[in-house]
């Protein structure tokens, strides 16, 4: 895969995840929390925003993003406007790094360990968009299942 590749679909997925973000039917169903769920759409979005920013914004574009990630599953009553701005900053922090890499970049060792081993980049921005997609579908259904 190419540089030009990771840049496409990670723009094309938060796009999508802001987009989901915006069809709930108000700010308040962004946050409920519907039985046998444990996490609301709106604390999902931002640990989608939060992790793009860290490991592609920060950890690979030097962009200085600090990461909370206790706040991202804390925070609630965020406008679905804030929240979807959000992930399109993160997109455009992706974008930038995305930016400076080339496709031999990909293959050298992500600049820290990745879940208790070294991996490369490549593998590393694998990983992160499989877990964006993950957590989309996880919006997406929480979404429709409150609009039923």
């Amino acid at each position: 895969m190419s540089v030009e590749v990771f840049s496409s679909l990670f723009a094309r997925d938060l796009g999508k995840a802001a987009e989901e973000v915006e069809k709930y039917v108000s700010d308040e169903a962004l946050w409920t929390l519907a039985d046998g769920i444990g996490n609301s759409g709106g604390n999902l979005a931002l640990h989608l925003a939060g992790n793009i920013n860290h490991f592609i914004g920060a950890v690979l574009g030097g962009s200085g993003y600090v990461r909370d990630r206790d706040k991202e599953f804390a925070d609630k009553d965020i406008s679905r406007a804030e929240v979807a701005g959000g992930l399109r900053a993160a997109a455009l922090a992706a974008a930038e790094s995305f930016g400076s890499m080339t496709d031999e970049d990909l293959e050298a060792d992500y600049p820290q360990e990745f879940l208790g081993e070294v991996r490369t980049n490549a593998w590393v921005l694998a990983h992160l968009l499989t877990h964006l997609n993950y957590h989309l579908g996880q919006i997406n259904y929480h979404r429709r299942l409150l609009a039923d």
